[in-house]
């Protein structure tokens, strides 16, 4: 969906996900969440009767969803998909960011999980299930290409828990360093685990 083809809805709830991954949720108010979302201020009352933290909570969903997505779509471009080639696209997403654009942005999920005091346990429900929005479509990946099931869950989560880890020393060092690292160490780890089937 393109932004012209969002509500005045969805321009919102995506507005919040880009501004908190860029500053936080302390740091996102309702009135630029509007002004970036090209909203009325007086239509983020009629949509997010429970204010700022709805908000944030529908924009941390949405940012799960986003990446759950973003899995078959990683996969679609894999000549063969292995393990390690999906969570090496999936870090490469962020390295062409940060190469494009600098490093101001990061996962609004990883965001609101590390603001989630400021809000209340709403919020941090909504990052936990973001995370497993997330973290399922890794999962069905990766025994689709050959892990057992019951090691499937566990490496989405250390695929996911590595990836933003790595984000965060990106953002920090300012360099790419990090993600390429994490490629490199997790990939044989990842592709290990696949029980070929001959």
């Amino acid at each position: 969906m393109t932004e012209s083809e969002r509500g005045p809805r969805e321009r919102m709830v995506f507005s919040a996900a880009q501004l908190i991954r860029r500053a936080g949720v302390g740091a996102t108010g309702m009135r630029d969440v509007a002004a970036h979302a090209g909203a009325p201020r007086g239509s983020l009352q009629h949509y997010f009767p429970g204010g700022k933290e709805q908000l944030v909570n529908e924009a941390v969903g949405w940012a799960g969803r986003y990446a759950g997505k973003r899995v078959a779509r990683f996969l679609a471009g894999l000549d063969e998909p292995t393990p390690s080639g999906l969570f090496a696209a999936m870090a490469a997403q962020w390295t062409d960011e940060y190469e494009a654009e600098g490093f101001a942005g990061g996962c609004p999920v990883a965001a609101a999980t590390v603001d989630c005091a400021a809000m209340g346990p709403s919020t941090r429900e909504a990052a936990a299930a973001a995370f497993a929005t997330w973290r399922a479509p890794v999962a069905e990946a990766l025994t689709g290409m050959g892990v057992p099931a019951a090691r499937a869950d566990a490496l989405g989560t250390l695929m996911i828990s590595t990836l933003e880890g790595a984000i965060l020393m990106a953002r920090a060092e300012q360099d790419v360093r990090p993600l390429a690292t994490a490629v490199r160490e997790i990939g044989p780890l990842l592709d290990a685990a696949v029980v070929s089937s001959a």
